[in-house]
């Protein structure tokens, strides 16, 4: 019997959904014959191991796989023709390497070495390694952070970053953010036009925006120049899945075409591949409307729900933002929380001391939403009898990392920070010195420091106060914050 949460609920039949890619995949899946190409196992390596024929089961070639091998670089072509058109775009490639390739290709298509760019300071790790590929310099635009959760990033923040750095290329902007806060976009976008800048928009959280009517739109319908996201992180797609899309207005396709090509494998699974064609075929048909339909009313009835009990819940009518996420606040307990949900097998995606993020994708029913409700309900009761305090007011963390500061001064660029002999040293001896890496707290996701910024004992505070409030620190090579990488002294 077909899952009621599933089947469309029209009284006309759906016509059935079709995607090349997967076609494929299911012809070669059918009948894998004996080829003696790759992948080396064959789709045999059961005979080899059992369990190693579990793990490569599904796993099938681009070339050889989905198509004959002089056939399949156009019929993946065709797909992502196809895709493009259903976004409004000019150019399209699907990437098996996850959005960390797709914004890395976009970094090295938007200007030349030495050249500035703005970059909202949210940006993901991925956008710094494509900066530092492409030997662009970035110029950080700081969002505004509202209790540890980012809000926006205002036209005026740009409109002055413009005016300080006239000379810049590109804007690169993350919509929605980690916690699916949006700015207003549409301004963003016109004011970055009107100075003569090309507008990427790191969408990898937000691959459903615009298929919906009570979503908001996605970046390229908004004027984006280009746009990415992970058809892995809210479509069900496999792991690693993602797009990118282009407007060839102030971007030359031969140039995405070459840094694509550049930094791509040559070898792509073709399930990969299939899976993400398959998932924005879904996406733009009546089963995926119906879907969306059903999350972002079981997303409200959960933040209903939870804040009938006197929780804090961000949601569309409090901020700019993405309805079917969901994030949740506590004043405390929120590390129980996790360990809770994990034992009831509904993981959440993040977790710190206040903050627990689920996300809630197409797959997910209604039930499955209901039960993370009862046991976060079941945490919030423990909180009241133990700790006495309003579960929906989290308290400010003195001195948090998550709040707002003044940048770090820059004494090198990222790329030169990262061609620099560097060192690992005591925290203490760190002050003064400059970062060779990364280091963001999540939520929300602002990086405290980045290669070439000065480490100051203000910087080390925030971090070590953030981490001993159960906040995880991403991307530092210690994230116990005992030591930190630096520039060698010469």
């Amino acid at each position: 019997m077909s899952d009621p949460e599933v089947t469309p609920r029209t009284s006309t039949p759906t016509p059935p959904l079709t995607s090349s890619l997967l076609d494929g995949w299911s012809r070669f899946m059918s009948s894998p014959g004996t080829p003696f190409m790759i992948p080396g196992h064959k789709q045999r390596a059961g005979l080899l191991w059992p369990e190693l024929g579990d793990v490569n089961r599904g796993d099938v070639p681009l070339f050889g796989g989905l198509a004959t091998l002089k056939d399949a670089a156009g019929v993946l072509a065709a797909a992502e023709a196809r895709t493009a058109t259903r976004w409004g775009a000019d150019w399209c490639r699907y990437s098996t390497g996850g959005s960390t390739h797709a914004n890395q290709v976009l970094a090295l298509s938007v200007g030349t070495p030495g050249d500035e760019v703005l970059v909202a300071r949210n940006a993901h790790r991925s956008t710094l390694s494509g900066l530092l590929l492409a030997g662009l310099t970035p110029r950080w635009l700081t969002p505004t952070v509202s209790d540890g959760l980012i809000t926006e990033l205002s036209v005026a923040t740009v409109e002055a970053a413009i005016a300080r750095h006239p000379r810049a290329r590109a804007l690169f902007l993350v919509e929605p953010s980690y916690v699916g806060t949006l700015s207003d976009r549409e301004a963003l976008i016109a004011t970055a036009h009107a100075a003569g800048l090309t507008v990427v928009v790191d969408q990898a959280w937000g691959a459903h925006l615009g298929f919906h009517e009570d979503l908001p739109a996605h970046g390229i319908a908004l004027g984006a120049d280009a746009v990415i996201f992970s058809a892995h992180k809210t479509l069900p797609a496999y792991s690693q899945a993602s797009v990118v899309l282009a407007r060839t207005e102030r971007l030359d396709a031969g140039r995405l075409e070459r840094a694509f090509d550049l930094s791509a494998t040559t070898s792509p699974a073709g399930s990969l591949l299939a899976s993400t064609d398959a998932a924005v075929t879904l996406l733009d048909s009546p089963l995926g409307h119906q879907r969306l339909g059903v999350v972002l009313d079981a997303v409200s009835a959960a933040r209903a729900t939870l804040r009938e009990a006197g929780l804090s819940v961000a949601g569309p009518d409090t901020h700019r933002m993405d309805p079917t996420k969901l994030v949740v606040r506590l004043p405390d307990g929120g590390l129980d929380l996790e360990q809770r949900l994990i034992a009831a097998g509904l993981a959440p995606e993040q977790a710190d001391e206040t903050t627990v993020i689920p996300i809630v994708t197409l797959a997910d029913r209604p039930e499955d939403l209901a039960r993370f409700t009862e046991v976060v309900l079941e945490q919030a009761a423990e909180i009241r009898v133990h700790h006495r305090r309003d579960p929906g007011s989290p308290q400010p963390r003195s001195g948090s990392a998550t709040d707002e500061t003044r940048l770090p001064t820059a004494r090198m660029t990222p790329r030169d920070a990262f061609f620099a002999d560097t060192e690992t040293v005591p925290a203490a001896q760190a002050l003064g010195r400059i970062s060779a890496e990364v280091i963001a707290p999540y939520p929300p996701g602002v990086p405290v420091l980045v290669p070439g910024e000065e480490i100051t004992p203000e910087t080390v505070e925030l971090l070590q106060d953030a981490a001993a409030a159960g906040v995880r620190i991403a991307y530092a090579a210690d994230p116990t914050l005992a030591t930190f990488q630096v520039v060698a002294v010469p």
